[in-house]
């Protein structure tokens, strides 16, 4: 149990991890070890984020003092509560294949996030869709490949035409 400093004291973290984070990642996490647990911060520290374990009441109160609204009763059990100063696209992303292997066993579950710049809350779906998205880089060099495919084949009709008149 908890005494009302301790409580006070964890409020007042996510207080201030809300102000650093554009990103707040929800989880269920129930059934992974310690070790499995200790990995997971460790990939969110790497990250330049913080995953703390918050009880939805006092994770309530601290989304309030931003003007968030949020409902305790939105995810059963304790929520694992992952702060990212990163967009929810690359959080989501390495939380994603950081989950990848305990997904099947079901003892990690991403049930949701929060785009704190905008208020708006996302669905474990979107979070999950998120995730599975290649990196910005990958997605960019695809975009690059089709720009490039149309000139490409103009071009090589081109030397073709040029071919044939000699």
């Amino acid at each position: 149990m908890k005494t009302k400093a301790q409580k006070k004291e964890q409020v007042e973290t996510g207080v201030a991890q809300l102000e650093k984070s554009k990103t707040v990642l929800f989880t269920d996490f129930m059934g992974m070890s310690a070790n499995e647990l200790n990995a997971l911060r460790r990939t969110v520290k790497e990250m330049g984020g913080k995953m703390v374990v918050m009880k939805k009441r006092l994770l309530k109160l601290a989304l309030a003092s931003k003007g968030i609204e949020y409902d305790p009763k939105r995810f059963e059990g304790q929520a694992g509560v992952i702060f990212s100063p990163k967009d929810a696209v690359e959080t989501s992303g390495v939380i994603y294949k950081f989950g990848k292997p305990f997904f099947a066993r079901e003892i990690f579950k991403m049930l949701g996030g929060l785009n704190v710049d905008e208020k708006r809350f996302l669905s474990g779906e979107e979070v999950r869709m998120f995730g599975q998205l290649p990196p910005r880089e990958v997605l960019l060099g695809q975009l690059v490949g089709m720009l490039a495919a149309p000139i490409r084949s103009f071009l090589f009709v081109l030397d073709q035409k040029s071919k044939q008149a000699n």
